[in-house]
């Protein structure tokens, strides 16, 4: 195995995982706002706060489908080597990682079914910026109102009308992270 592969987990892992867990936990809990998550440097195109988000939940049990430009050896070997999980396609997968445009279209994922509505995927999205911004956020979490900016509003309404069924998303950017809950309205 290559040595660059080895590198670029969390140095301390118990402690840094639990922060990122709770930065996470935080982002799921608040919509739209924007955490800091650090201690992941894993290989490029994707950033330090995606690479924490897989480093602290995906194992050797929870399938990953890598999107676009996503799908490169030396992150499927990096993947392998720090969670173990297991690559597959979009309509397997328990986590999805890609640039938004990569990830289309979103009816490939699994949201999940009456029985079991947690069987969903949760897409990463790489973006370009979070920012406070854009649509209009309203729901579980949020006291009135907030924004986030979102790079299709209206797949994201969609995708909130089928609560409790449907897909759950991460924000990442640089050591940035957001999220947003199937239960989010967007308006």
């Amino acid at each position: 195995m290559q040595a660059h592969l080895l590198e670029g987990g969390f140095d301390d892992a118990p402690r840094a995982a639990s922060f990122a867990f709770r930065a996470l936990m935080n982002a799921m809990a608040r919509p739209g706002r924007i955490e800091w998550i650090e201690g992941a440097c894993p290989p490029a195109p994707i950033s330090a706060a995606a690479g924490a988000v897989l480093l602290t939940l995906a194992d050797g049990d929870t399938p990953i489908h890598l999107a676009g430009v996503c799908d490169r050896d030396d992150l499927r070997g990096w993947l392998a080597f720090h969670t173990g999980a297991p690559l597959v396609g979009p309509g397997e997968a328990v986590f999805a990682i890609g640039r938004w445009e990569d990830l289309l279209p979103l009816d490939a994922y699994p949201i999940g079914t009456a029985e079991y509505p947690d069987r969903s995927t949760t897409l990463i999205v790489d973006h370009a910026e979070l920012a406070n911004t854009g649509a209009r956020l309203t729901g579980p979490g949020i006291e009135t109102e907030t924004r986030f900016a979102l790079p299709d509003p209206l797949s994201f309404a969609r995708n909130a009308r089928l609560f409790p069924l449907g897909l759950d998303f991460y924000f990442t950017n640089g050591s940035q992270l957001a999220a947003l809950p199937r239960s989010t309205r967007i308006g």
